[in-house]
C-alpha cells in the first residue's frame, strides 16, 4: 500500500510538471506568428503525453524556422522635383473688380523661391506718355530705343492701354489699382483723391517690401500734390490715394518719404539703397509728352535721349545686374485704341530683340509686378490679365 500511495504521488507530481509545461506552452503559442512554429509544437507536445505515466525529461522546445522566406524591403521611390519653369500661377483668382473689404495681401507661398535662387527682386518701371508704338518703332527720331534697347531687349507688339481708357490719369490709377477707380480726367489730387487700400504700393509695405517713387521737377520738402513747371501729378498714381498723401497733405511724412526728387536716383543706386519697386516719372519733356520749353521741338527725340542716359545708369548698377527689370511702357495711344509700347530688359529676359503678339495692356504689368513680389489677391483686372512672362527665360 505504501508503494501504491508512492506510485501516486509520483503521478500527481508528474501532473503538476505537465500541467505548468501546458500553460508556458500556451503562452509561447499566442505570440507565434506563423503556423509552422505552431506545428512543430504541437507535435512535440503530442510525443510528450506518456510523460503523464511515464518519466521522461523536461520539455523543451525547438521551434523550427519559418518556411517563408522573408520579403525583400524595396526602397520606396523618392519623386525628383522638376526644376521651376515659367508659368503663370494658378492661383484662385478673385473677382476682376476690387472687392469691397480691404483683404490683407499675401505673401504667395505656392510661387515664392528660395532666397539663393536667381529671380527678379528689383523693378524700374518708366511711364513714357502719349505715343503709339508706330511713333516710336522704327521712327529715325528714337535711335537709342532702336538701335540699342531693341536688340537687347525683349517687347511686345500688342500692348494697349485697356479699351476705351483716357485720358493719362486714368491710365495711370489703372497701372497702380488694377482699374481706374471711375476717375475720367485729368484733374489733380485733391479732386480725384481715393480712400480705397487696394492698390500696389499699399500691398507692397503690408507685405514687407520696399517701395519709392523718383519724380523729375519736384523739390523733395513737400508732398508734390501740384502742378510745378514741368512736372505734373497726374503722372504719379501713387499721389491719389489718401494712405500715402494721409488725405492731401503736402507735409506727409510718408508721401514725402517715398516721393524723391529724381536727382536722387543716381546716389540709390550707387549705394545700393534703392527700393524694391520703383516708379520713375519723367518731366512733361523727357517723357515724349510736350515739346514747349524742352530742347527740341521732337517729342519722340527728347525721351529717346533722355532714356538713352537713365537707362543705361540702371543697367550698370548693383540692383539691376543682380535681380533687375527694366519695364518701359506708355500710357495711353493716340487717335483711338492701337498699340503702345511694352520694352522688358532684365538678366531675366529672353532679350535678343524677342517678340511676340500677345495682347496684353496695363492689367498685365501689374499683373506681372505681383507675381514678382509675390503678393495676392489680384488687384482688380489683373485677376484675369495674362501676365508678360513670355517676355523672359526665369519667371518670376
Amino acid at each position: 500500500m505504501f508503494r501504491n500511495e508512492k506510485g501516486i504521488s509520483l503521478k500527481i507530481h508528474r501532473l503538476t510538471h505537465w500541467l505548468l509545461t501546458i500553460v508556458t506552452v500556451a503562452i509561447f503559442l499566442t505570440s507565434c506568428t506563423t503556423s509552422s512554429i505552431r506545428n512543430n509544437v504541437i507535435s512535440q507536445l503530442a510525443t510528450t503525453a506518456p510523460a503523464l505515466i511515464t518519466p521522461t525529461r523536461p520539455l523543451v522546445i525547438t521551434p523550427s524556422l519559418p518556411t517563408t522566406p522573408p520579403v525583400e524591403q524595396k526602397p520606396s521611390a523618392t519623386p525628383i522635383s522638376p526644376s521651376p519653369q515659367p508659368s503663370t500661377p494658378t492661383n484662385a483668382l478673385p473677382s476682376a473688380q476690387p472687392p469691397a473689404s480691404s483683404p490683407s495681401p499675401q505673401v504667395d507661398s505656392t510661387t515664392t523661391q528660395p532666397a539663393n535662387l536667381a529671380r527678379i527682386k528689383t523693378v524700374f518701371l518708366i511711364v513714357m506718355e502719349n505715343h503709339n508704338w508706330s511713333d516710336i518703332i522704327n521712327s529715325p527720331s528714337a535711335p537709342y530705343i532702336n538701335n540699342t534697347l531693341l536688340p537687347q531687349a525683349s517687347y511686345a507688339l500688342q500692348y494697349y492701354n485697356p479699351s476705351g481708357l483716357h485720358p493719362s490719369e486714368p491710365n495711370y490709377i489703372w497701372l497702380e489699382a488694377g482699374t481706374s477707380l471711375g476717375i475720367t480726367s485729368d484733374d489733380p489730387p485733391k479732386d480725384n483723391h481715393q480712400s480705397t487700400t487696394d492698390h500696389l504700393v499699399a500691398y507692397l509695405v503690408k507685405a514687407g517690401i520696399t517701395w519709392k517713387s523718383y519724380l523729375e521737377n519736384i523739390t523733395g520738402k513737400v508732398c508734390p500734390l501740384e502742378n510745378n513747371g514741368l512736372f505734373t501729378p497726374k503722372h504719379n498714381p501713387m499721389l491719389f490715394f489718401d494712405d500715402v498723401t494721409n488725405q492731401n497733405d503736402p507735409n506727409s511724412a510718408y508721401c514725402i518719404a517715398h516721393e524723391r526728387p529724381f536727382e536722387e536716383l543716381k546716389s540709390d543706386l550707387s549705394n545700393s539703397t534703392v527700393a524694391q519697386y520703383n516708379f520713375i516719372t519723367p518731366n512733361q519733356c523727357d517723357n515724349m509728352h510736350s515739346s514747349d520749353g524742352c530742347q527740341s521741338q521732337d517729342k519722340v527725340k527728347n525721351g529717346d535721349t533722355w532714356l538713352s542716359q537713365v537707362v543705361p545708369m540702371i543697367m550698370s548698377s548693383q540692383a539691376y545686374q543682380q535681380g533687375g527689370v527694366i519695364f518701359i511702357t506708355w500710357d495711353e495711344s493716340e487717335g483711338g485704341d492701337h498699340p503702345i509700347g511694352m520694352i522688358v530688359l532684365s538678366p531675366f529676359a529672353k532679350g535678343g530683340g524677342y517678340s511676340n503678339s500677345l495682347r496684353y495692356d496695363h492689367s498685365s504689368t501689374l499683373r506681372t509686378i505681383q507675381e514678382i513680389f509675390h503678393i495676392t489677391p489680384y488687384l482688380g483686372n489683373a485677376a484675369g490679365a495674362t501676365d508678360l512672362s513670355d517676355l523672359f527665360t526665369n519667371f518670376p
